[in-house]
């Protein structure tokens, strides 16, 4: 019983461990931001192309999830999700990776590329499109292995031609986990 506590508290990821959590709690009257948080382990993918609830879902055993809003058009999120093994992350990782493929349709496309990061990683770009021409609106995401744990960092605004700088801050994100992230997966 007490090896059963042991190795779950092992496993949980700690308060205040996300790179935004100080900033989620501190106190905002501006009625156009908030912040969003949450540990549910059940907690959709904040990079879901389909918006399918199971996505990613088999073999979690922790997740944290932060989400910040600004109106009109801007959203920032970050998500670290801990897997029962490498093996559990990986295929979550080629689940959302053939979730991209499958789910643009013509007005909003999804494409990823191979980013070198952590145990492999994507960038994931969402693009409103008008015809053929990139429209004003999308999000930029990296997603990243790390033994068994993926790291989601995500903007979300008025975008416009998607562009390799479209990810410099979400990069920055997670390089910085990447350099904690093994203190609570099984590097």
């Amino acid at each position: 019983m007490i090896t059963a506590l042991v190795v779950a508290a092992a496993l949980a990821i700690p308060g205040n461990f996300l790179l935004y959590e100080k900033a989620a709690a501190k106190k905002d009257d501006n009625p156009e931001t908030s912040w969003s948080a949450s540990g549910k382990t059940s907690a959709k993918f904040v990079v879901n192309p389909c918006q399918k609830a199971g996505l990613g879902q088999a073999g979690r055993r922790q997740a944290r999830t932060l989400i910040y809003t600004a109106v009109p058009d801007y959203a920032k999120v970050e998500q670290v999700i801990l897997y029962s093994s490498p093996a559990a992350a990986g295929k979550a990782l080629r689940d959302l990776e053939a979730a991209v493929r499958a789910c643009s349709r013509s007005g909003y496309r999804f494409s990823a590329s191979a980013v070198s990061l952590g145990d492999k990683a994507l960038a994931i770009t969402g693009q409103a499109y008008q015809g053929r021409k990139p429209a004003v609106g999308g999000d930029r995401s990296i997603v990243t292995r790390r033994a068994n744990a993926l790291l989601l960092y995500g903007i979300a605004g008025e975008w416009g031609k998607p562009a390799k700088a479209d990810f410099q801050q979400q990069t920055k994100d997670t390089k910085r986990m990447l350099a904690k992230i093994c203190t609570i997966a099984n590097c």
